[in-house]
């Protein structure tokens, strides 16, 4: 982007997530940075995306707010609500598309290339089959906006959301990870198609005047919008399983709603509910009994009374939390949409390594 545009654009941005709270103030230093990289791209096609992405996931977080916050409850025992978003949640997002618009940056301008009939120095336009760093970087925003709608949506959903990692496809509460709704696949759509219609009315498309073979008809992007809304959405269909799967699902077992981690941590769970047996025993180490070999009374009511925990997993193995499951969605969906690209095209992965 021009330096003209680059930096009030850039400005603004950050000047938005600061006035309306979106981001916590490390959030802002992350996002800065990440706007940064996006900017100092020549085209303003990766700077869009990323503004595409920030106000349509902003604008979708908000929408019925309250009603979404009542769904769900807070790891502190509030609300649902989500609050600001961190720096490790901006990075999950937009991590894998800032290390590879680095790496386009970095290999356009490096002389001219041949595309078909023409010869064109490289960056000045996208000629088709070539470049598969610009289908990674749109493929991680159809991903990511589809995953961030899909979410924020689906939850506002009339039925109740089915388990993907579940062989009977049972009923969960709403937000549970892994639960999908017809709702919030349309809404995973929309998001994705938003990134798609941006990329092609923003991306300098090589014409077919210039090269028949390499340039871009009108049937091709509308075929490139089609092929990137289709993505984006199973992309969000891939957080879903990994989430599902990898990630722990926590009920409040008093009011049966899923407990959300803050900024999109994990949740704590205690490991044994029945705790009247540590009170006992630590009672007749004072009275000098011995452990757990004394033997203790339980009345009906007293305070060493067998309680259940208040909270217990319900779904996955709780290996990751919900950032590292958005950026290994990001990572996967960004590889494979090249590697997809080049098996269609001909051209082959280590390709996008040229530019280094």
């Amino acid at each position: 982007m021009h330096p003209l545009i680059a930096v009030p654009a850039t400005c603004a941005l950050i000047y938005r997530a600061y006035s309306h709270r979106s981001l916590t103030p490390l959030g802002i230093l992350a996002a800065t940075l990440t706007a940064t990289i996006h900017a100092l791209h020549p085209w303003s096609l990766p700077f869009l995306l990323l503004c595409v992405f920030f106000l349509g996931g902003t604008r979708v977080t908000k929408i019925k707010h309250a009603e979404k916050a009542r769904l769900t409850l807070g790891a502190a025992g509030g609300s649902g609500d989500a609050g600001p978003r961190s720096a490790v949640q901006v990075l999950a997002n937009s991590a894998v598309a800032s290390m590879l618009i680095g790496v386009h940056t970095r290999s356009l301008g490096q002389g001219w290339e041949s595309y078909g009939a023409m010869k064109t120095r490289r960056g000045d336009c996208w000629s088709r089959g070539q470049d598969l760093l610009v289908v990674g970087i749109v493929a991680n925003y159809a991903a990511v906006a589809a995953d961030t709608f899909s979410s924020e949506l689906g939850i506002l959903s009339r039925t109740s959301p089915r388990l993907i990692t579940s062989p009977t496809l049972r009923t969960v509460p709403p937000g549970t990870n892994g639960g999908v709704t017809l709702t919030g696949l349309l809404a995973g759509l929309l998001g994705a198609f938003t990134i798609a219609l941006t990329s092609a009315v923003f991306l300098p498309f090589c014409a077919t005047t210039d090269s028949p073979t390499a340039g871009w008809s009108l049937v091709d992007r509308a075929t490139f919008i089609v092929a990137v809304t289709l993505w984006g959405g199973l992309g969000s269909l891939i957080d879903s399983f990994l989430g599902g799967w990898l990630q722990a699902s926590v009920i409040d077992v008093r009011s049966g709603k899923v407990v959300e981690g803050d900024n999109g941590a994990k949740v704590l769970v205690s490991e044994d509910g029945k705790w009247w047996r540590k009170r006992a025993e630590v009672r007749s180490r004072v009275g000098k009994g011995e452990g757990k070999d004394s033997k203790v009374d339980r009345p009906v009511q007293d305070q060493y009374t067998e309680r259940e925990p208040s909270r217990k997993v319900v779904s996955g193995l709780g290996l990751l939390d919900n950032n590292a499951v958005n950026f290994l969605m990001a990572l996967i969906m960004s590889v494979a949409g090249m590697a997809v690209a080049g098996w269609w095209w001909n051209v082959p992965l280590e390709s996008v390594l040229d530019g280094l």
